[in-house]
């Protein structure tokens, strides 16, 4: 049996309470290397196989969980984040499938989060944005045209990039022509929730700059949007004159 672990965010006790349980079960761990907090290695149990899949291609890693297999062992995938957003899990699921190996997924807590809780930021403020996008600028990795960045500052929406910080210049040109304005509040994350977490906080017009004057180019998450600001309605949902299924309105 193969477990997909979500680590959480940076800090050790942010993986969830079934992720340490089937880290401290498991026989064999492959996991992110850099990506992942080295310390919830400290999980695993005496004898267990630890593998750093930075290392290692799709195929490498599948022969591992293989011979695992083979030999009756439970492996844990310990992925960075939660594993569904640009945790590259999807190609080891379709390859599970054809080899017949069974697997399930614990899910984790993303950075976003981290980086939101980090910033004591609510992203989906009343009268300013009820839309969350997460996305990434396109480098090595291509991004469809249909979803440049460009296209999708025109939504003004709360934007979570990752992926980017050393892809700013374009970037901030990029968030600039599609709408944001100059003094849109951004900030960046760096390794949020782990120890040494750093925040640096701007603007659009000033993104390129913060990120290069502070050498941020990995582990940093950049948001945008209004969220940031302090100008926002308040919610209805504990407003004195809203009635709700619990309560009467009191106003």
């Amino acid at each position: 049996m193969v477990h997909f672990v979500g680590a959480g965010s940076g800090a050790v006790d942010l993986i969830t309470v079934r992720g340490k349980r089937l880290l401290e079960e498991s026989d064999v761990i492959i996991y992110a290397g850099s990506l992942v907090n080295p310390e919830l290695l400290s999980y695993a149990k005496n004898g267990c196989e630890i593998h750093n899949s930075a290392k290692m291609t799709l195929e490498e890693v599948i022969s591992v969980i293989q011979k695992a297999e083979a030999a009756g062992k439970t492996t844990v995938r310990l992925h960075t984040g939660d594993s569904s957003i640009y945790g590259a899990v999807r190609e080891q699921f379709d390859r599970l499938d054809e080899l017949g190996i069974s697997y399930d997924v614990c899910p984790g807590v993303s950075a976003f989060c981290g980086a939101a809780a980090a910033l004591r930021a609510e992203y989906t403020l009343p009268n300013v944005s009820q839309t969350v996008i997460i996305t990434r600028a396109a480098g090595k990795t291509p991004v469809p045209e249909r979803e440049s960045i460009r296209s999708l500052a025109s939504h003004q929406a709360t934007m979570v990039l990752f992926l980017s910080t050393s892809l700013t210049e374009h970037l901030q040109a990029e968030l600039l022509a599609g709408g944001y304005a100059e003094n849109t509040p951004a900030a960046v994350v760096f390794k949020a929730t782990w120890p040494e977490e750093k925040i640096f906080r701007c603007t659009v017009g000033t993104l390129h700059e913060t990120v290069t004057k502070n050498n941020l180019t990995k582990t940093s998450l950049i948001i945008v949007g209004g969220c940031l600001g302090d100008d926002y309605m308040r919610s209805l949902l504990y407003h004195p004159a809203f009635t709700t299924e619990f309560r009467e309105a009191t106003l």
